[in-house]
């Protein structure tokens, strides 16, 4: 098995801002592991050949650099269940990462090419982030005709227990650049479980003036197989249990001068709210009920209330 070094060096060969990064990700995976919080297996998927495998664990250990101040109380099923278990006084909360593949996205998007601009491949940005979303969610409350029981099922969760799904986009980006906004101009992350669409003008066909603006309302959005995915997934009773989700865009990148930005999308209908400020972050979306089955959307910057 190779070293977490080794692995590195032959992912990321040379000096100066290479090297700069490879001591970042071999610093936070070393502490990661060094926690004991990390899978049995977690050493030999970030230093094997595949990506997927590699970018989880990269994932994981930069979630864990960010809420190792926070307390964590014991669990002695590591490797069982969600990612990480911490406690905000008497609530439990726990974290469930995962950093979905850039499946169906350009390899003009992916790597920027020299004097050739590209459009932003926003459905299917869109698409790996609901996907993501709704698997991390059948782990939780299980899948009809699936024998492997869901974690409320199992009792590794409570109904009492804060659940987030902590989504890493990073293999999203625009070559180095952050793809952490949608559309709408609000992150994925909102665009997967609210039906927030694109902004929009409404145009008097008559008298060719404005007669309103606002975000057009986008309840799915189609595969490439023309069928429709939903796009509101916390108005729905089955997500209920998903307290909310941590949308992130971390690679390890700021340490060469990279932006690794991050949102909280709270679920205004979730059995066990988040706490507003418990997760690092550098905003939040709150949706407050605004009459019958409406929400207003609010964003709050990080330690603005």
């Amino acid at each position: 098995m190779k070293t977490i070094a080794q692995c590195l060096e032959s992912r990321y060969p040379g000096d100066g801002r290479r090297e700069s990064y490879r001591r970042e990700i071999e610093r936070v995976c070393g502490a990661f592991l060094s926690s004991g919080l990390a899978d049995p297996k977690y050493k030999r998927e970030l230093t094997g050949d595949s990506d997927g495998q590699f970018w989880s664990c990269v994932s994981e250990a930069l979630i864990f650099d960010r809420i190792r101040s926070l307390p964590r109380p014991p669990r002695s099923n590591v490797g069982e269940g969600p990612d990480f278990l911490l406690s905000h006084g008497s609530q439990r909360v726990w974290i469930e990462v995962v950093c979905p593949e850039p499946i169906g996205l350009p390899v003009e998007w992916l790597e920027v090419q020299e004097n050739r601009a590209s459009s932003v491949p926003h459905e299917a940005i869109l698409l790996r982030w609901t996907s993501v979303i709704k698997d991390k969610t059948d782990r939780l409350v299980g899948r009809a005709g699936d024998r492997v029981k869901g974690y409320l099922q199992s009792g590794l969760v409570a109904e009492e227990d804060v659940y987030v799904i902590a989504v890493n986009g990073c293999r999203l980006r625009h070559g180095p650049f952050s793809a952490l906004l949608g559309i709408s101009q609000f992150p994925y992350a909102v665009e997967a479980v609210f039906p927030v669409g694109p902004y929009q003008i409404r145009i008097d066909r008559q008298t060719l003036k404005s007669v309103g603006q606002g975000h057009q309302e986008r309840y799915h959005i189609p595969k490439p197989n023309r069928a429709s995915v939903p796009t509101h997934a916390f108005l729905d009773p089955r997500y209920k249990n998903v307290s909310a989700i941590w949308a992130v865009d971390f690679n390890g990148g700021a340490v060469v001068g990279n932006h690794e930005p991050s949102a909280l999308v709270h679920n205004p209908n979730a059995v066990q709210p988040l706490p507003s400020g418990f997760l690092p972050s550098d905003s939040e979306y709150i949706a407050s009920p605004s009459g019958e089955g409406e929400f207003i959307l609010s964003r709050f910057m990080s330690g603005a209330k």
